[in-house]
């Protein structure tokens, strides 16, 4: 069953990482712009790294030109 997981993404951060919130809320601090994606597409790489799991298994279901973003984890 996938885990729908909450995400606050902060673009053009100077110290990019992940941080844990809560249960399934995290976040997200990256050096790309959100500009034609490049920050969702790095957001799913660090959220991916920090879970140990691939990329592949992230999906944004919403929230693509927002700062706040739902991402479906599948197992």
């Amino acid at each position: 069953m996938a885990t729908l997981l909450t995400v606050k993404v902060q673009p053009r951060a100077k110290a990019p990482g992940v941080e844990k919130l809560g249960d399934g809320v995290f976040r997200v601090r990256v050096v790309a712009a959100p500009e034609k994606g490049r920050a969702n597409r790095e957001v799913a790489e660090r959220l991916a790294e920090y879970l140990d799991v691939p990329p592949s298994r992230l999906t944004l279901v919403r929230g693509a030109a927002s700062s706040h973003k739902k991402f479906r984890l599948e197992p």
